[in-house]
């Protein structure tokens, strides 16, 4: 698919416009739920998770930097600044780091709120980038890849107190019953990010240099540590606006609230948790499989189309699954997760095998993105909404931590083996040496799907009742 006959000015903007157009018609037509918010409440909530959203976005343009720079080539010998092998060994270290990092991070999130951790985030982010960058600049040759694989690590420890922290603040800002909505934002966000990473780290890579590539996210994420210090807060309440029960699994039945250790407890001897861990460590495999090497696919086989807006591809793509998903969990299905990851599951598999099919026409990288599109809408919904669901505002970092660290072990895992499987040299450049990439990912989406099936009827324990009105007024 070519857009030639266009001015190159209008290629350029066309995408951006896809971008700017998909948020706007999502927005706006976002589903309200009704739980007695008063205008000033919802205004205030806004100002929180805005900052503390665009932080998590630029986050990942921190972290997916290392997959720019893997296509830029050196401009004195025209080759790739890494291989395959060489790319897939620093991403394995880094979401090792990332996975294990939620067994301390999340509980340090449920301990001092999110609001200190995304500035944790941020700032130490950004220094680890700031490394990266120098590194790259040096032309530093000797065990380049143990270095950067160990400061990418370091960038990964501090990047997985983003997910902690925004859903340990939001849990007590949305209701269980908004939930759904609020997974369709976490959607936006995280393809927001992948836009800024792909979209505005590429052009950056190739016009000032790859080292830039690390040097801007990291001015912007110690930028945004300073916006959260000033508009984003833990609790309503701190804000003078009232605390609200939001009808979560943090408590019993009875009351009783339960400890971090009780909840990792119950969390493990659940089988709808222990389920949606599965779901989500193949959620990494697949969505890794196609995002991260997708790019590489693309700028390899030629298709210039791809490979210069795959952010903007994968930005409008994850928008409308995050927000597809949370949407009809909601109003269709009761706050149920499983049966939409039944149907996202589905659609990702059958988008990759048919993706298989025509994989030497232009089309099958299009064709992926309707997986991308499933799966990030999965993502968003159980890691983003069910952590908050059955782990309760109190221990929301814990539950996030447990849910989305499997989910880079997933992430790692595909990394790891399509590294060192996928072709080489000139065999690299036909597209039909590339279906042994999807033959590896498409048994792990059907997994994932079937999978669903096993949490269709899933809620948290006190999702029965129906949530009552609840007060904002200014104290």
């Amino acid at each position: 698919m070519s857009l030639d006959f266009l001015p190159s000015w209008m290629q350029n903007f066309l995408p951006i416009l896809a971008v700017l157009v998909a948020i706007t018609f999502v927005l706006r037509r976002l589903p309200k739920v009704e739980l007695g918010h008063s205008a000033e409440f919802i205004r205030r909530r806004v100002w929180n998770w805005l900052p503390l959203g665009l932080t998590y976005a630029f986050l990942y343009m921190g972290r997916y930097n290392i997959n720019v720079v893997k296509v830029v080539l050196d401009p004195e010998t025209g080759i790739a600044l890494l291989t395959k092998a060489e790319l897939a060994t620093i991403t394995v270290f880094g979401t090792t780091t990332y996975a294990l990092s939620f067994l301390i991070n999340g509980p340090l999130a449920d301990r001092y709120g999110g609001r200190r951790t995304i500035m944790a985030a941020a700032v130490g982010s950004a220094l680890a980038n700031i490394l990266m960058g120098f590194v790259i600049a040096s032309g530093y040759e000797t065990h380049r890849v143990a270095v950067l694989g160990a400061l990418y690590s370091l960038n990964m420890y501090f990047q997985s107190f983003g997910a902690v922290s925004i859903v340990k603040v939001n849990a007590n800002w949305f209701h269980v019953k908004e939930r759904g909505v609020f997974g369709g934002i976490f959607g936006i966000l995280i393809s927001l990010g992948l836009y800024f990473a792909y979209d505005w780290g590429t052009p950056i890579a190739q016009n000032m240099g790859p080292e830039w590539a690390f040097f801007v996210p990291a001015g912007i994420l110690l930028l945004f540590a300073v916006l959260d210090h000033r508009l984003v807060f833990d609790r309503p309440g701190d804000v003078g606006h009232r605390n609200f029960d939001p009808g979560d699994g943090n408590v019993t039945s009875e009351g009783e609230v339960l400890s971090p250790l009780a909840i990792a407890r119950r969390m493990l001897a659940n089988r709808t948790i222990m389920v949606i861990i599965l779901i989500e460590t193949c959620s990494g495999f697949v969505r890794g499989g196609i995002m991260k090497w997708g790019y590489v696919f693309a700028n390899e086989t030629g298709q210039s189309m791809l490979t210069g807006h795959w952010g903007a591809f994968l930005c409008v793509a994850g928008i409308l699954g995050g927000v597809f998903a949370g949407t009809v969990s909601d109003r269709v299905f009761q706050s149920r997760r499983g049966p939409v990851a039944f149907i996202l599951y589905g659609l990702a598999s059958l988008s990759i095998a048919a993706a298989v099919a025509v994989i030497t026409s232009p089309m099958a990288g299009f064709i992926l993105l309707f997986a991308i599109l499933s799966v990030i809408g999965v993502h968003g919904m159980l890691s983003g909404t069910a952590s908050m669901d059955f782990g309760g505002r109190r221990n929301a970092g814990l539950a996030v931590g447990i849910i989305d660290g499997m989910v880079y072990l997933g992430f790692g895992a595909q990394s790891i083996i399509l590294g060192y499987v996928l072709p080489t040299g000139e065999a690299q450049t036909q597209a039909e040496n590339w279906r042994i990439w999807l033959f590896v990912i498409l048994p792990v989406a059907i997994i994932g799907m079937l999978l669903s099936l096993r949490i269709w009827n899933a809620t948290p324990r006190r999702m029965a009742a129906e949530p009552k009105a609840v007060s904002h007024n200014i104290e």
